[in-house]
């Protein structure tokens, strides 16, 4: 017994090929054009390996769309020193025209964070996604 996909899919095919169903001239098709979305968006990674933390603790990861390597540390190493600024424990909600938000998890004696900064510049975003850990 065909299950209702399978069968509609043999019905189709059976009326393509018997001509019941014609097919449009590819003139008279419209497509939508593919829109983008925030999923869309393809982080390459940068090393953070060699990035001296100025604090206690020290840089996990660092991502980013739409820059290069050099300019995201730069700004990670920013927004550190705007974060600082308001105490070992401040946020910076905006560095070098980028947005920032931050969200962390601790415990009594760390936390660890994850910073996503981005800016439009001439209708293209730029974004760099950062986490880190910090003694408290």
């Amino acid at each position: 017994m065909l299950t209702r996909l399978p069968r509609l899919r043999a019905l189709a095919f059976a009326a393509c090929v018997a001509g019941v169903v014609p097919v449009a001239a590819s003139s008279t098709v419209a497509t939508a054009a593919p829109t983008a979305s925030a999923a869309a968006v393809k982080y390459t990674s940068c090393s953070v390996s060699n990035v001296k933390y100025p604090g206690s603790g020290y840089y996990t990861s660092l991502k980013k769309y739409r820059l290069g390597c050099s300019s995201a540390r730069s700004n990670m190493k920013a927004h550190y020193t705007c974060r600082t600024k308001h105490g070992r424990s401040g946020h910076c909600s905006r560095v070098r025209g980028y947005r920032c938000s931050e969200t962390r998890k601790s415990i009594p004696t760390e936390y660890n964070a994850r910073v996503t900064c981005s800016k439009k510049k001439s209708g293209k975003t730029y974004k760099f996604v950062y986490t880190y850990q910090q003694n408290t």
